[in-house]
């Protein structure tokens, strides 16, 4: 049984979940920067900042159609971006009800 790669294969990149550390996952690396670059378009640099509804409704304009064809999976894919830029310290949130996010 052949072990398992230390890195991830050829365009897919690993990101990582700020609620949960220590797990790292693999994922489609094309998908991720075309979300983490609407995804960040879409956010502002300050508080208060914008609901994740508010910037989902912003982000799937910016997102190339071949992609995310009429916007679908844009929910998974904007969850997972947001989730791994707040681990890697990009992104902030605004403990609110409902929760808001800022650049840092």
């Amino acid at each position: 049984m052949k072990a398992k790669s230390a890195t991830p294969a050829a365009g897919r990149i690993e990101i990582r979940n700020v609620m949960s550390p220590h797990h790292v996952q693999t994922v489609d690396a094309g998908k991720y920067e075309a979300m983490k670059r609407a995804f960040l378009k879409a956010l502002p640099k300050s508080a208060p900042g914008l609901t994740v509804a508010e910037i989902r409704g912003r982000v799937v304009e910016h997102l190339p159609e071949d992609l995310f064809p009429g916007g679908a999976k844009a929910g998974w894919w904007l969850k997972a971006v947001q989730l791994d830029l707040e681990a890697r310290g990009v992104v902030a949130r605004v403990e609110s009800k409902p929760l808001r996010l800022h650049r840092v």
